[in-house]
């Protein structure tokens, strides 16, 4: 009999039955047990498993899946430094209140600290971001019930089922050799499949809208229910709503509000309703500064007066002019700006990719994600990125995840440092499955995002390029055909155009833009605003 065999096939039963649909695996020896039971588990139906050989790109894979989905997602690796290749997404997954749930194959105890090989210490390796740790211990026969009690226990800890946010969830599993499997079945569970610990989610009860009537709503990365009821809130009380770009299109949203309150145009309210963090904009900033501020959910900066469990209900007297005069300083703004786009600068082709995307879209944080605040997103899209610690690490593997989970078309726009930063993503096996994903990189050959920022001044010239531009050289093209993984160059809007209505498998199309032109376009368009707003 194999106690590590019963582990595995009876935490992945259990796990099965809690709900999960999609689980990670990166190789190892180690993790030898769970590879098996995922495998048996993915070839019977009752999961997907997807292999890749890149412990960070697998973490960020599965963040994806659960990003989109909204379940939870194991991701498994063996021992050593393979756990450490993991923090990128864990911590990733806590700031952005992800359900990812992270196994790690452990030595037992005996063989800890005493030079055993791949070895390292692996008890609460990650800190303080995860919502649980469990060091499993080296499994027996016939803990069967402890063994599915403490899945249900991660799960609902991953998912705040008791009202906490989401995120992820250690479990450190001890195997004891033999590592391979023989015929030693799965602990027993509750008949008919049924979950060992039945879980019953907080319940959310919103409090009594008293917002005044000259309120703004700011949307930053926040969960997709309270995205909507703040878009129903500013509907039923005539409130504008200066949203980010994973806050998606909805009533009430100011256009090009990003040039607008950056323009210095003023219109300050009474009170500003934050949800979720915003955290792209000093614009945005300055608006949130410029009144008492409520928050929602998270104590988000140094301004909140109150900090507010869930998203006011809509009721409340309403000024009639309060939002037109927001909406229809938007429309001069983005009138102003779009004056000065060429066709196939950086915001025209966030602006191409948004038109294009049916129902998803994965965005870069940097550059990418800020030209998707200027150029606009669309009623329908739903936009994920990263902004949990706003990291460039494994957005292909996140966007594949995504892509993955959505099951339809999908669309991911990226920079070049981005893209090659998680370049890995790109290699997937012959047996994996495979979304409809098209990736558009913004290639600017370095960190465009750079010269916005204090660095770009031109007393900092000397240093720029060299620390900060980080200019690459890649040939992305050549990089692509070396995973097999199929690349257009778009030259111009047509032909940008015309590679965003292919479908089918993994796709690359870049865009080659000039660093210095991308920054003397966000100078004319600002400039622009600002004359146009002038009184």
């Amino acid at each position: 009999m194999n106690p590590a065999t019963a582990l595995a096939r009876t935490l992945v039963d259990e796990l099965v039955r809690g709900g999960v649909t999609d689980a990670v695996l990166a190789p190892g020896s180690r993790s030898a047990p769970l590879a098996f039971a995922l495998h048996e588990a993915d070839a019977s139906g009752r999961l997907r498993l997807h292999v890749r050989i890149d412990e960070r790109s697998a973490a960020f894979l599965a963040l994806g899946l659960a990003r989109e989905s909204g379940k939870a997602v194991p991701v498994v690796t063996t021992s050593g430094t393979a756990t450490a290749n993991l923090h990128p997404a864990v911590l990733e997954a806590s700031y952005g209140h992800v359900p990812l749930l992270v196994l790690t194959a452990d030595r037992p105890p005996e063989l800890r600290g005493t030079g055993s090989n791949q070895t390292i210490d692996q008890i609460k390796l990650y800190g303080g971001a995860v919502r649980l740790f469990v060091e499993v211990g080296a499994p027996e026969l016939g803990q069967g019930s402890h063994w599915r009690s403490l899945t249900c226990r991660a799960l609902s800890a991953a998912l705040g089922d008791r009202g906490a946010a989401p995120g992820p969830v250690h479990l450190n599993l001890a195997f004891r050799e033999p590592l391979v499997p023989d015929s030693t079945p799965a602990e027993p569970g509750r008949p008919d499949g049924e979950a060992w610990t039945t879980r019953q989610r907080a319940v959310h009860e919103r409090p009594v809208d008293d917002l005044p009537a000259r309120t703004a709503v700011v949307i930053g990365d926040a969960g997709a229910r309270q995205v909507q009821e703040a878009y129903e809130l500013a509907a039923a009380r005539g409130f504008p709503v200066v949203a980010e770009p994973t806050a998606g299109g909805g009533p009430n949203a100011v256009p090009a509000a990003e040039l607008l309150l950056g323009s210095g145009w003023t219109n300050v309210p009474d009170r500003v309703l934050v949800v979720g963090r915003p955290t792209l904009s000093r614009a945005v900033g300055r608006l949130v500064a410029s009144a008492p501020v409520d928050v929602v959910g998270a104590w988000t900066g140094s301004m909140a007066h109150r900090v507010l469990a869930e998203v006011p209900c809509g009721a409340g007297d309403l000024d009639p002019t309060w939002l037109p005069s927001w909406l229809e300083a938007g429309r001069v703004a983005q009138d102003a700006g779009d004056a000065q786009l060429t066709g196939l600068d950086e915001p025209s082709v966030a602006r191409a990719v948004v038109a294009s995307a049916g129902s998803l879209l994965v965005v870069g944080s940097s550059k990418p994600v800020r030209d998707l605040f200027v150029a606009g997103t669309k009623q329908g899209l739903r936009v994920l990125a990263n902004r949990g610690v706003a990291g460039i690490d494994g957005m292909v593997s996140t966007a594949l995840g995504a892509a993955l989970a959505h099951g339809r078309q999908a669309f991911a726009l990226l920079g070049d440092l981005t893209f090659l930063h998680d370049s890995n993503g790109l290699i997937i096996g012959p047996d994996e499955p495979r979304p409809d994903l098209t990736i558009v990189v913004v290639n600017n050959d370095g960190g465009a995002i750079f010269g916005l920022l204090e660095q770009g001044a031109p007393e900092h010239e000397a240093a720029f390029e060299r620390v900060f531009g980080t200019p690459h050289g890649v040939d992305l093209g050549a990089l692509c055909a070396a995973s097999g993984t199929s690349y257009a160059l778009a030259t111009s809007r047509a032909e940008l155009e015309a590679a965003l209505v292919l479908r089918g498998g993994v796709r690359v199309v870049e865009v080659r833009t000039d660093r210095h032109d991308a920054i003397d376009v966000d100078r004319r368009m600002r400039a622009a605003v600002q004359a146009a707003l002038r009184p």
